[in-house]
């Protein structure tokens, strides 16, 4: 048989152990007599199969059936009529314990009227004190096997995250809003979170949320709203930056056939892809319907094979065919052809 333990007691239990345990692993064996020294700020709960039996509180007490009925009335059943019985310990520290912290493991996704959606972490302090040590003890040794700080400490944070994301996904409406709501997130996540908290005998006391910050994909979708903001409007400034690559292109001493090919207007190398998305940038989608224009206003004067194709309604194949074939006079410019509005409509008239 093991050794009986003949004094109960946590001597070194320091100001931020929640709970020691006596002894340290299995069970301890204890006899009617033996001594249970619970100091100051510690009550002690002994506990036997998942379940605890009774409390003691500071003061030296002296094990016998008339202090520990639940104890001595299993000790014929278990030991044969021995006044040996097995069973652990609890020592809960009933100090206040600040300054504990809290944080987001992992990201959170919301949605958000500004950005569509936003990715934020946490963190902040929180305060506790352990209100009623046998219902402790009962759910998180009895329940989540947990005893050791670090590890109700864990449990603890998860419980305040999970009311962090409850609260910020029925309040938020957008991340921009959150500095401003610094105490109010507070104090509701400590309001969600403190039944939990009672639920384990446990009095959460404070919660402080000290900062919620985006994630970096998070700041760079609010850099890039704030540049957009700056900007103003987008239409006029899509036609800056065209007619500024366009004015770039004429200026870059490309020679010879380029600089050929920026005279004619579209520069050699664009292709006729950047030709139509620098069209496409002049226009101004923005602006109310108005009756088509005359042909002579939208068709450019010189035209790429897509361009002539396009205004003549027919492939870009036929139009090289029509080339190649001597019909319609273009001019080659390194490997684009460009053919001018007039020999397209002496082509048409024959």
């Amino acid at each position: 048989m093991a050794r009986v333990i003949d004094v109960i007691e946590a001597p070194n239990q320091g100001p931020n152990d929640m709970v020691v345990r006596v002894p340290e692993v299995g069970s301890g064996d204890f006899r009617l007599g033996s001594q249970v020294i619970v100091r100051e700020s510690q009550t002690a709960v002994f506990y036997r199969d998942g379940k605890s039996l009774d409390v003691f509180g500071p003061g030296r007490h002296t094990i016998t059936t008339a202090n520990l009925p639940i104890i001595s009335s299993m000790i014929n059943f278990f030991t044969g009529g021995n006044n040996i019985f097995t069973a652990e310990v609890y020592f809960v520290n009933m100090r206040e314990f600040t300054d504990l912290k809290w944080g987001t493991p992992q990201p959170i996704s919301l949605r958000d009227s500004e950005l569509g959606l936003a990715r934020v972490r946490g963190f902040g302090q929180y305060t506790i004190q352990i209100a009623e040590p046998k219902r402790f003890v009962d759910q998180i040794v009895g329940t989540q096997g947990l005893y050791r700080t670090a590890q109700i400490e864990d449990y603890l944070r998860n419980t305040i995250v999970s009311s962090l994301t409850d609260v910020l996904g029925e309040n938020m409406k957008s991340i921009f809003d959150l500095p401003a709501l610094t105490d109010e997130l507070s104090a509701a996540i400590r309001a969600k979170a403190a039944p939990a908290f009672e639920a384990m005998g446990i009095k959460l006391k404070q919660l402080m949320v000290v900062s919620l910050t985006p994630t970096e994909e998070t700041a760079k979708a609010i850099d890039e709203r704030a540049a957009m903001g700056a900007i103003g409007n987008m239409d006029a400034y899509l036609k800056f930056k065209a007619a500024r690559a366009m004015g770039d292109a004429a200026a870059s001493p490309a020679g010879g056939g380029a600089s050929e090919g920026v005279g004619l207007g579209a520069g050699i190398g664009l292709g006729a892809g950047m030709a139509g998305m620098i069209m496409q940038s002049m226009q101004t989608p923005s602006q109310p319907a108005a009756p088509a224009p005359s042909s002579s206003a939208t068709t450019p004067s010189v035209m790429t094979l897509e361009e002539a194709a396009a205004y003549l309604k027919v492939s870009v194949a036929d139009v090289e065919a029509a080339i190649n074939a001597g019909e319609l006079k273009a001019r080659k410019i390194g490997n684009q052809y460009r053919i001018s509005k007039e020999a397209i409509d002496a082509f048409l008239a024959g």
